[in-house]
């Protein structure tokens, strides 16, 4: 069996691998290559950049719209580390999300099931309540970075059952009457990201400001460089072949078209093959060492 970075299964031998330490050197195996580490690589762009400090400074939420892998996400993790206020509570929406989720949780099966039990008592609803991302954050002693995370994929009525929080940031529990408010001096900075799978409700978007990430090959060399130590054994001149073919690809007429996030993916996918494989970048596309790592759908990879 040949070493680890890439041939660890080897379809032409029926043994399994006799020394499963190699999966544990395995070098993407790292807790630090992470949204927080990243943050403090990223490059938001003028135009990120005034979005974010005009949202912070009138208090108003922010919507960042953009292809997938362009940095929205990113961008949340950004303004915390800037503004020395990490964690960020990220809050990933879900097609079943509720907004009450991003307030609280209240566990009614427990709740029931010990009323039931303790009928001689009055139970207290306070212990079965467990408090959501935008809770912690109003009664956080510093303000905080609340990230909602695709936001159109929840359902249509979510984005409005949140406009009384997100504008006044108070809000009532149901279950305890109790009044959860954000002093003014911490008001939360609340981003949130959208695929555009769906456009949201009009009162909705009024309320926010709103920036759009476009693709641009300037902002591209800057993140390709900031990220440049995770591919330094890569000759200049490779990476920048490299970022041509990518471009490349971006112009044929794909169904699912590459992101930054995958083009900083597969830098890194070439640099860990160094040696092991000939990385060989001609003009055909659909030679491209690790193109699974670009490609995202069987019909681009048809037409490829």
């Amino acid at each position: 069996m040949s070493t680890y970075p890439f041939r660890l299964i080897d379809p032409k031998s029926r043994d399994a691998l006799d020394d499963n330490t190699v999966l544990e050197r395995r070098p993407f195996v790292d807790e630090d290559h992470s949204f927080k580490r990243d943050a403090r690589r990223f490059v938001p762009g003028d135009g990120l950049a005034t979005a974010l400090n005009t949202a912070i400074a009138i208090g108003d939420p922010l919507l960042i719209t953009g292809e997938p892998g362009t940095g929205k996400t990113q961008a949340a993790y950004y303004a915390a580390f800037k503004l020395g206020v990490e964690p960020v509570l990220h809050f990933q929406v879900k097609s079943d999300t509720t907004a009450t989720s991003l307030l609280y949780d209240f566990d009614a099966v427990r709740y029931f099931r010990e009323s039931q039990i303790h009928q001689d008592r009055e139970i207290d609803k306070a212990n079965y309540l467990s408090p959501g991302p935008l809770w912690e954050a109003m009664i956080s002693d510093q303000p905080r970075v609340v990230l909602i995370d695709e936001i159109d994929k929840a359902p249509r009525d979510f984005p409005n059952d949140l406009l009384h929080e997100l504008d006044r940031m108070e809000f009532t529990v149901a279950e305890t009457r109790q009044l959860v408010q954000a002093p003014a001096e911490r008001r939360p900075i609340v981003l949130m990201t959208s695929n555009s799978e769906r456009r949201l409700p009009e009162p909705f978007l009024r309320r926010c400001v709103y920036h759009h990430i476009r693709f641009d090959r300037k902002l591209l060399d800057e993140a390709v460089e900031a990220h440049r130590q995770d591919y330094e054994d890569l000759s200049d001149g490779f990476v920048e072949l490299a970022i041509d073919r990518f471009l490349a690809l971006r112009d044929r007429d794909l169904r699912k078209v590459p992101a930054t996030g995958e083009l900083l993916v597969w830098l890194r996918v070439l640099a860990l093959a160094s040696g092991s494989y000939p990385a060989e970048l001609g003009d055909d596309l659909s030679k491209l060492p690790f193109l699974s790592t670009l490609i995202k759908d069987h019909k681009d990879l048809e037409e490829l």
